[in-house]
């Protein structure tokens, strides 16, 4: 059997090319499409698949404005020749999901989200003082036309995994379509000893919905220290917010992060996310979460237990859950043992026997017909 694997971009190591990751490794011959690679941004893992990308990648700019060429990115995305591939698995937050897949192969997507430029998050990116007045308009336009293609694609697959049941939800709501959930894999192995360090900690890309900016109004009230790993596109606006307690330490090794994870006293976690693996890896390194009461956190950390939640998405709200925080104990073996539910075995064993089924599902159909 033919795999192919489907993947948005492949320009850095975050949560869903984590995902692909653990997808290569168990379909070690399948080839990778995509719409934009930017060579040596991602694992080993991944790149040494054969990886075929699509039109956008001889675009101008293409490796660091990639984001501007959203409303050509469904035709881009239609342009992949899949047509040679018994099974092919999207792992989508934007448009790979809609790949075009010949009659009678079998299409599963694991949907990290349904793409949050055009629906849930559409105003936190494209507001005009975020986006400016023209591309603001520009997109008033597109985005009609997106969201049509982004519900019609959604019939072109035969099984959805949602990351989350938070998502599950939001892929009914959109696409009227069930899914089954798998949780992402999470690396919890190799954590140095629990040390403990003065600073909080966040590791994120620097991005609007991720709400750093939140955080930082947050710690420039608190004053205590703020270690940011990360990069994106909001960095240059970020750094301007800070106050000198907080540090921006770019984007690291896995390592590295790992020995931040170990050092700090708490992650801070402020965003409503589709799932989270940061916040998980976190616990993986016995460290308690300070996490934002909505979304996939409410599956990855228990109130008293691993973390605590705030409920407003305010500077004061997190600063006032800070401050609880510092009156709270935690059990760093505690925290772990909730970290052992997300391991990659369990991901494996869930993602192969989803496969299985619809795989079995498809044949049974045709040979029925």
């Amino acid at each position: 059997m033919k795999v192919a694997l489907i993947h948005d971009w492949l320009t850095g190591m975050r949560g869903g090319e984590k995902v692909l990751e653990a997808l290569c490794e168990l379909f070690p011959d399948a080839d990778i499409f995509t719409l934009v690679w930017i060579k040596g941004s991602v694992s080993a893992k991944i790149e040494k698949h054969r990886i075929t990308t699509s039109f956008l990648q001889k675009l101008p700019l293409v490796e660091k404005r990639y984001r501007h060429y959203l409303p050509l990115m469904s035709c881009a995305i239609r342009s992949l020749d899949v047509s040679g591939y018994d099974l092919v698995i999207s792992s989508s937050h934007c448009v790979a999901k809609g790949v075009s897949v010949r009659k009678g192969a079998v299409h599963i997507c694991y949907c990290h989200t349904p793409m949050r430029y055009i629906w849930n998050q559409y105003d936190e990116y494209f507001n005009r003082e975020r986006a400016g007045f023209l591309v603001s308009s520009a997109m008033k336009l597109v985005r009609p036309y997106l969201q049509k293609w982004d519900v019609k694609t959604a019939d072109g697959v035969d099984l959805f995994i949602a990351n989350s049941n938070h998502v599950r939800k939001r892929i009914n709501e959109y696409y009227r379509k069930d899914a089954q959930v798998v949780h992402p894999p999470v690396d919890i192995e190799g954590y140095p000893a629990v040390k403990q360090g003065n600073y909080f900690l966040m590791v994120t890309a620097l991005v609007p919905y991720k709400r750093v900016d939140m955080a930082i109004k947050a710690f420039n009230k608190l004053g205590l220290p703020l270690k940011i790993v990360g990069s994106g596109p909001d960095a240059a606006r970020l750094k301007n917010l800070a106050a000198p307690n907080i540090e921006f330490l770019g984007w690291q090794e896995d390592s590295a992060i790992k020995q931040y994870y170990a050092g700090c006293r708490a992650f801070i976690f402020p965003q409503e996310e589709d799932f989270g693996i940061t916040a998980v890896e976190a616990q993986a390194a016995g460290k308690p979460v300070i996490a934002f009461g909505k979304g996939g956190a409410q599956e990855t950390v228990i109130e008293g237990a691993t973390g605590t939640f705030f409920y407003e998405s305010t500077a004061e709200s997190l600063a006032d859950a800070v401050q609880r925080f510092e009156r709270m104990s935690f059990s760093e073996e505690k925290i772990k043992m909730n970290a052992q539910k997300f391991a990659l075995q369990r991901f494996e064993e869930g993602i192969k026997a989803l496969v299985s089924l619809q795989i079995s599902n498809k044949i049974s159909k045709i040979n029925f017909q």
